[in-house]
């Protein structure tokens, strides 16, 4: 059976990141990807205008939804956005993590524009709900020094941390800082994983990719160690293919780029 992977996230009406970057890179790792819509945002590769929450009760439905029929071998989360969100998102994939879900967390906190992504009074939610049920975090490094309050760019240390604040597994991820280097701590061992970096002005989605190809790679059945690895490269590839001329700021990575675009059919009719 094709691995089935749920994304709960945020929708981003530019195409770039959030669920619609989740959905394709699902697809680029040959998954079958399914969605709960937690908010709608007004974004474009210059920023986010507004935000819609949808309402905790709507988020539960279509969770549900998904899980009691279709099913699914791993689920992540991206943009959460508010408390209650993430308090229905939490009480919802309780059971199923209990079941042996593997569970990916994204803690998107702040868009590559700027755009703050997660309320201030959010952040105990998250932390507190969410990363005791992740099979995995995996911040960029300002996310990971803000969740902690370390300010430092060792992320063996910071990886740490995010383990004791309850978290299985921290995977502080490479695009920020001096050293590019995607950092895994299982709780016991310690894996560096190096990645390139591309002077491409297209990066917008990264984050998204790279987690929801994670999350891809624990519902085929790899390891995690395993899955990193396999993440870090689909993301990688994706921003050095990034689309630079799409919209006027941070182009969006383009994790599908080896398609051939449609063509119509050459059939005339009569």
């Amino acid at each position: 059976m094709i691995p089935r992977v749920l994304t709960i996230a945020s929708s981003d009406s530019g195409g770039g990141a959030g669920i619609q970057a989740d959905l394709k890179a699902f697809a680029r790792c040959g998954a079958h990807g399914m969605s709960a819509i937690v908010a709608l945002t007004a974004q474009n590769t210059l920023g986010v205008t507004a935000i819609a929450e949808q309402s905790p009760g709507f988020v539960r439905d279509q969770i549900r939804a998904v899980l009691d029929d279709i099913g699914a071998d791993a689920a992540k989360t991206g943009m959460l956005f508010s408390r209650p969100l993430i308090e229905a998102v939490a009480d919802e994939l309780a059971g199923a993590v209990d079941r042996g879900l593997p569970l990916v967390v994204d803690p998107v906190m702040v868009a590559s524009s700027g755009s703050r992504l997660l309320l201030p009074d959010a952040v105990g939610a998250l932390t507190g709900l969410l990363f005791p049920l992740a099979t995995v975090v995996t911040p960029n490094l300002p996310e990971a020094q803000a969740l902690t309050g370390m300010d430092t760019q060792d992320r063996k240390a910071l990886a740490e941390r995010l383990t004791e604040l309850g978290a299985a597994a921290a995977l502080v991820t490479g695009g920020h800082g001096a050293e590019p280097v995607d950092h895994l701590f299982d709780g016991v061992e310690h894996l560096r994983i190096p990645v390139p970096r591309h002077a491409v002005a297209a990066t917008h989605g990264a984050g998204c990719t790279h987690s929801a190809a994670l999350a891809a790679g624990l519902a085929a059945g790899l390891t995690l160690p395993e899955a990193a690895v396999r993440a870090a490269a689909v993301a990688a590839d994706a921003v050095a293919h990034g689309l630079v001329s799409v919209g006027g700021g941070d182009g969006p990575v383009h994790v599908l780029h080896g398609l051939s675009a449609c063509q119509a059919s050459a059939h005339s009719s009569d």
